[in-house]
């Protein structure tokens, strides 16, 4: 008899060991995707409060001559308090992309390099797993790996006043 139980307390546990360890992981993989969600629906609310997007001129972006990305009339380029104000409210890194010919640019980043400056100037990999979604005009959500450092992340495109994709919102949290 106590034989018996004993199994039976042996394979429900089992069971509950083996459960959680299937449960957990994709637990902790939907808090990561709410997370960069709302960090989304934050950076690009906190854009919408400064107007419609917009390219107007030119400016540089670390050594790159880019479009000038505006929201309303705020510029943008080497601007950081759009992306830095997102980071404080939410964590993570934020970074907005300017289209620049068949390139995205960084133009406004908190993503550091590895001597600890931010990574302006430096483009979305055009060999990625990110680049096919926007080129479709959708967003991505999912593992990125960004300047050699893991990281799970959201894109969406920004539109100007005709619907043309001029740049990307990113967020993204180091895993």
């Amino acid at each position: 008899m106590n034989a018996r139980r004993d199994f039976v307390r042996f394979v429900v546990i089992g069971c509950l060991v083996v459960s959680a360890a299937v449960l957990l992981p994709s637990i902790g993989r939907s808090q990561e995707n709410t997370k960069v969600q709302d960090a989304m629906e934050l950076l690009k609310s906190e854009a919408a409060k400064l107007g419609t997007p917009k390219i107007e001129g030119t400016d540089m972006a670390g050594s790159k001559q880019v479009p000038a990305i505006y929201f309303g009339t705020t510029k943008i380029n080497n601007n950081f308090e759009l992306v830095d104000s997102v980071v404080k409210q939410a964590g993570g890194t934020a970074t907005i992309f300017v289209k620049s010919g068949e390139e995205f640019v960084r133009v406004s980043t908190n993503v550091k390099r590895d001597d600890g400056t931010r990574a302006v100037g430096t483009i979305l990999d055009p060999k990625g797993k990110v680049i096919g979604s926007i080129k479709k005009d959708e967003s991505f959500f999912g593992d990125v790996d960004i300047l050699g450092k893991p990281y799970v992340t959201g894109y969406e495109p920004i539109h100007n006043q005709s619907h043309d994709v001029i740049g990307i919102y990113y967020v993204g949290y180091l895993k």
